[in-house]
């Protein structure tokens, strides 16, 4: 089965940088649109940014273009580059990815979270 492992999370300062990545695994012939998203405690998931398979990324508009994402299909991962981090960036940040594992079925997969926690 796919399976997608997000890493990178940890404890940082405000104005520090982190890169996350997630990585897909399993029976995938394809991968579609992979994004970011992110809950912090008592809000809804968020979108951060999607990428689709050609490259062309889309970003919510208030992260002001502190969120660089970027894909390797090759490698079938993708990666969140957060600079200038907040601490309103604190999240369980989510790696979604749609997978098709037979031609012309596609579903959507999410990995168990990394944890982002900003110090002030």
């Amino acid at each position: 089965q796919v399976q997608l492992v997000e890493s990178g999370g940890g404890l940082v300062q405000a104005g520090g940088s982190l890169r996350l990545s997630c990585a897909a695994s399993g029976t995938i012939l394809n991968i579609n649109v992979m994004g970011w998203y992110r809950q912090a405690p008592g809000k809804q998931r968020e979108l951060v940014a999607y990428i689709a398979s050609d490259g062309s990324a889309n970003y919510a508009t208030s992260l002001k273009g502190r969120f660089t994402i970027s894909r390797d299909n090759a490698k079938n991962t993708v990666s969140l580059q957060i600079d200038s981090l907040k601490p309103d960036d604190t999240a369980v940040y989510y790696c979604n990815a749609q997978i098709s594992a037979t031609s012309g079925y596609w579903n959507a997969y999410w990995g168990q979270g990394t944890q982002v926690t900003v110090s002030s």
